[in-house]
C-alpha cells in the first residue's frame, strides 16, 4: 500500500497559553485584519483596498517589529503569516489600538500560503527574520530556506524586489548564504539590518551576546 507523500514542516506548532485579550482581539479583529486560506490566489488589490506596495513577513512571531514597521511606512502595506495563535493574538491586539490599516495576517503555513495564495510577481519584498535554525545536523532537511521555497520567493517577487533573512545562529547564516549564492535569479545587496526593528527575540540573544547576521538579496531580472 502506497502513502502520499507528506511535506517536511519547517516549525513544530506549540499553541502555547493564549490570554483572553489575544483571544478577544482574535474574535473582535479577525474579519478586519484576517486573511483566511483558500487554495486561490489572492487580489492584494483588493485586500488592501489600494495597490501600494506589498511586503510579506514569515514567522512574525509576537508582532511587535510588524507592526512597527507599518505604522512608521503607512505608504506600503503589510502582510504577516504566522502559525502560532498567541502571537497572532498579540499582534492583533496591538493593530487594533494602534488603529492601522495597510497590515493583513495570516495564520496558516507560510509554504502553503507562498504556493497558493500569492500572486507571481506580486510583493515588492520577503522577509524572513530569525526562523527556527534547526541547528541539529539530523534536522537541517526541516530548515525553511531550501531550494523549493527560494524559488517561490523569486516567483512572487517583483523584479529588483528584496529577500530580507535574519538570523542570530552563524551556522544558519552560512546556510542561508550558500543557499542564496547558489539559487539562480538573485543577486546579494547587503548585510544591513536597515530599518528593520528590533524584535523581542533579538533583542534576547543579544543580551545572550547572539551575534546577528542580515542577509539580502533582489530579484534579478533574467
Amino acid at each position: 500500500m502506497s502513502h502520499p507523500h507528506r511535506r517536511i514542516r519547517s516549525y513544530v506548532l506549540r499553541q502555547g497559553r493564549i490570554t483572553k485579550a489575544q483571544q478577544a482581539a482574535l474574535d473582535a479583529l479577525w474579519p478586519t485584519f484576517g486573511v483566511d486560506f483558500t487554495p486561490a490566489p489572492l487580489d492584494l488589490a483588493a485586500l488592501f483596498g489600494n495597490t501600494r506596495p506589498v511586503t510579506l513577513e514569515i514567522g512574525f512571531g509576537n508582532g511587535e517589529s510588524l507592526l512597527q514597521q507599518a505604522e512608521a511606512h503607512p505608504e506600503q502595506n503589510y502582510l504577516g503569516v504566522e502559525v502560532h495563535r498567541p502571537g497572532l493574538g498579540h499582534l492583533l491586539h496591538l493593530a487594533g489600538e494602534a488603529g492601522v490599516r495597510n497590515l493583513r495576517v495570516s495564520n496558516h503555513d507560510a509554504v502553503e500560503v507562498l504556493q497558493q495564495q500569492i500572486p507571481a510577481q506580486s510583493l515588492a519584498r520577503v522577509q524572513l527574520f530569525f526562523p527556527d535554525p534547526w541547528h541539529k545536523k539530523r534536522h537541517h532537511k526541516r530548515r525553511i530556506l531550501q531550494p523549493d521555497f527560494i524559488a517561490e520567493i523569486r516567483r512572487v517577487l517583483i523584479p529588483g524586489g528584496v529577500f530580507h533573512m535574519a538570523t542570530d545562529w552563524r551556522d544558519y547564516a552560512e546556510h542561508m548564504q550558500r543557499e542564496m549564492d547558489a539559487a539562480p535569479g538573485f543577486r546579494f545587496v547587503g548585510v544591513e539590518r536597515g530599518e528593520r526593528p528590533l524584535t523581542k527575540f533579538e533583542q534576547r540573544g543579544l543580551r545572550l551576546g547572539h551575534g546577528v547576521w542580515d542577509w539580502l538579496y533582489a530579484k534579478t531580472d533574467d
